[in-house]
């Protein structure tokens, strides 16, 4: 064969193998677009990918197929990881898998860490047996205070010696996998110590309080007492002035707070007659901690409370949680009889 014929042999096969690889990678390239923007097999409702600490892309994948989606072409994964950058860029958390999820998708979400948020919501006027049991119920979050009391509760969070009662602010906070309770428990303590100094930095003079703990202890009984928010001010203004003039609190959910697990739903009049360090009716002042927690209005009306004369009140008793404000004991007695009147009304009129 002439080296002309030779030349013209290989320049041919070159050229068609050329092809056929440019054919292979157009082929590859068009399956390769289609699998990085298609939608994954295998995604249910509710599904979500959790990525641990040290998670190769390897892992997540056989994750991903251990709870039964159809991953593909691992080589493809990689190529796109490296196109989307982030390989080796993966970030620890949970990852909500939708029905329209694509692997471009869910790879830019563990680049970015764009992870699931869940709520927790601290409801004013818990206590912190409310809260505790609350938290206990959460899942996907990490327990670690579960076999704590109160007292080895607080050494963890770094107040140790300190009462739980009222100090975690009632507010919604966002977690994401990995979280502890303690975690959410060290932002709430945070924030109510943010919310109790500005309250006591704004608070009215002559207030008969000693300290901004004697406020937060104030702002709870205000909470547990309050039946509709614009109330609070009026509430709190009724308590300073019996503090003022050394007159017993006397209000029903510190007696409540004082009996613990012995109440069950009603409180007797054995009950007020009592002695509890927490029973304002037999011991005069506040009570030894909060009894709740108390959110922010609460706090705001404890340290700048109405200005009026009332020294009593008493539900309305229409359902509305309104209460009637009275200044002399003969004004708030005739309230009581007229919301006693009510109460009698609406148990006859009830379907027998």
């Amino acid at each position: 064969m002439s080296r002309g014929r030779t030349g013209g042999f290989f320049r041919r096969a070159f050229l068609v193998l050329l092809l056929a690889a440019v054919a292979v990678g157009a082929w590859y390239w068009t399956r390769y677009q289609g699998f990085a923007d298609a939608p994954l097999v295998g995604i249910g409702a509710g599904d979500s990918l959790v990525v641990k600490r040290g998670d190769s892309l390897d892992k997540v994948l056989r994750t991903l197929q251990a709870q039964g989606v159809d991953t593909g072409d691992r080589l493809q994964w990689q190529v796109l990881a490296r196109q989307t950058g982030a390989a080796g860029k993966l970030q620890v958390g949970e990852y909500a898998l939708v029905p329209d999820t694509s692997p471009r998708a869910l790879l830019l979400a563990m680049r970015d860490g764009k992870v699931v948020r869940r709520n927790f919501t601290i409801v004013e006027g818990w206590n912190i047996r409310d809260v505790r049991a609350a938290l206990a119920k959460v899942d996907g979050l990490e327990h670690d205070s579960a076999g704590l009391d109160d007292a080895a509760l607080m050494k963890a969070l770094g107040h140790p010696g300190q009462h739980p009662e009222g100090r975690f602010l009632p507010e919604t906070y966002a977690w994401v996998q990995g979280d502890s309770d303690l975690d959410l428990l060290k932002r709430a303590h945070k924030a109510l110590q943010v919310a109790l100094d500005e309250a006591w930095a704004t608070r009215a003079e002559d207030l008969p309080l000693k300290n901004a703990d004697e406020a937060l202890v104030l702002a709870s009984i205000v909470e547990k007492e309050t039946g509709i928010a614009e109330e609070r001010p009026a509430i709190a203004g009724v308590f300073v002035r019996r503090l003022k003039i050394g007159m017993r609190l006397q209000t029903d959910p510190t007696v409540i707070y004082g009996m613990g697990a012995a109440y069950a739903g009603n409180i007797r009049r054995s009950d007020l007659t009592t002695d509890t360090p927490y029973n304002t009716y037999t011991r005069a002042g506040l009570t030894p901690t909060p009894i709740a927690m108390p959110g922010k209005a609460a706090l705001r009306a404890a340290t700048r409370p109405a200005d009026a004369d009332a020294l009593y009140f008493v539900a309305v008793g229409d359902g509305s949680g309104r209460h009637v404000f009275s200044p002399s004991l003969d004004a708030h007695n005739a309230a009581v009889r007229e919301y006693l009147r009510r109460y009698r009304a609406q148990r006859e009129a009830a379907p027998k």
